[in-house]
């Protein structure tokens, strides 16, 4: 086979492609999740902390003072900007908290039957048997015909 045919037929494997198709979901579903932390969930919560924009939260570890974040950035100072870590860790936790919604679903779907029962217990025993057997292994007591 030439190198083309055997990257065509690991291409098309139903996990690559379903890894792909995850992946660009993944991405958008990402996108969605910024946008509802930024643009709906952290609003109302730097509104009721004393209307505190938390993207716009630093600390200026220079010896100059800034207006703003975005003046602080423009001239090169070193920050640490907690307010946009902070959105981060929330926009983590909202998309981990969704697929852990979405695995577990998914599992109750998938889920395998349990296996037959390949044993039963001896009724004066009580040892495990096979179900074919006639008598206890354990006991030899004669067991009845199911």
């Amino acid at each position: 086979m030439s190198m083309f045919s055997d990257f065509k037929e690991f291409a098309m494997r139903g996990n690559v492609v379903d890894l792909a198709v995850g992946f660009v979901m993944g991405a958008a579903f990402g996108k969605i999740t910024t946008s509802l932390v930024n643009d709906v969930i952290m609003p109302p919560i730097g509104s009721v902390l004393g209307k505190v924009d938390f993207s716009s939260l630093y600390v200026n570890l220079s010896e100059k003072t800034f207006p703003s974040l975005a003046a602080a950035r423009t001239a090169g100072a070193p920050i640490v900007a907690y307010g946009s870590f902070i959105n981060t860790i929330i926009d983590f936790v909202i998309v981990a908290f969704a697929m852990f919604i979405l695995v577990r679903q998914m599992n109750r779907l998938v889920s395998p039957a349990p296996a037959a029962p390949t044993e039963k217990d001896c009724p004066y025993c009580l040892s495990k048997i096979p179900l074919a057997a006639t008598k206890c292994a354990h006991c030899t007591s004669e067991l009845k015909a199911a």
